[in-house]
């Protein structure tokens, strides 16, 4: 298959760094959301994102052109026909995705590959909505998207070995990214282990073990993480960790996914990471720790 086109639904963080991400790979993008106004606000963050690139040289101003005339934004599923890839960014709600990938699979071509970025819900029971759960499949991108250079490739009960070659050779040849193969199972791999580890750093910053700073400085430095554990936290959202855990707890049935009582205070506050401006830390209207 010849990748030129690709959908992506959802204008989230996530929706907004796959989508930049492709255009610089020089793939057309067909951004979707649900109104105009979501749709342009998503835009004007992928716009911010490459003007931060611009004041630091990383790329020039027709590049910036370039690189935004490849992104179309777009209202309706129905556009999403000619592209030869889908992927879904929307929300980790499951029935609200199983809705998009049934509407998805009455207007793609069964030929077509339907992909979801979900970091834990179940690809089998996405795919059942379809009448082709053959061509389903997760990719499952980590932020930030454009530098992490690693994509999960999860297999439903159903997806083919066709469907997984193809992603596989998207994701290597085209994205020019890792890919790993993971076998469904509640988390996959990065966000089971990630979630352990950001919980387990909540239990130790609620019984006063050390700081919020401290903790993550043990982490980055001792151990070459780029974030610390709790600002990993505040980068994925805090009511995403929270949600992640809780999925896990209820499918493993294990003590160890039980979230930490102060994940659930700070996501009762709304103090939800970067995307609120404050979590464990406080950040700038571009995500940047003040």
């Amino acid at each position: 298959m010849f990748f030129k086109k690709i959908g992506v639904i959802g204008g989230g963080t996530m929706g907004q760094g796959i989508a930049e991400m492709l255009a610089v790979k020089g793939l057309d993008v067909l951004l979707v959301e649900k109104s105009t106004e979501k749709l342009d606000h998503a835009y004007s963050m992928i716009e911010a994102s490459l003007d931060k690139q611009l004041e630091k040289w990383a790329i020039t101003q027709a590049e910036k052109k370039l690189i935004l005339s490849r992104i179309h934004k777009v209202t309706h599923l129905a556009e999403l026909g000619a592209c030869e890839l889908v992927i879904e960014t929307i929300s980790e709600d499951l029935e609200a995705k199983k809705q998009v990938f049934a509407e998805l699979d009455r207007v793609c071509p069964s030929n077509i590959i339907l992909a979801s970025n979900t970091s834990t819900l179940s690809l089998t029971e996405l795919a059942s909505s379809t009448k082709y759960p053959d061509r389903v499949i997760g990719m499952h991108f980590i932020y930030p998207v454009a530098k992490v250079e690693l994509v999960e490739i999860i297999r439903g009960l159903k997806t083919s070995d066709a469907t997984f070659n193809e992603t596989k050779r998207f994701v290597e040849e085209v994205v020019q990214k890792k890919g790993v193969m993971v076998y469904e199972s509640p988390g996959f791999v990065t966000t089971r282990i990630s979630c352990i580890l950001i919980n387990e750093a909540l239990h130790v910053l609620q019984e006063g073990v050390a700081s919020a700073e401290d903790i993550d400085n043990a982490m980055r430095i001792g151990y070459n993480f780029q974030y610390g554990p709790l600002e990993m936290a505040d980068r994925f959202g805090l009511d995403s960790v929270l949600a992640a855990l809780e999925r896990m707890f209820r499918e493993f049935g294990d003590i160890k996914y039980r979230p930490s009582v102060l994940l659930k205070k700070m996501v009762r506050a709304g103090h939800l990471g970067v995307k609120t401006g404050v979590g464990f830390f406080k950040y700038d209207k571009d995500g940047d720790r003040l």
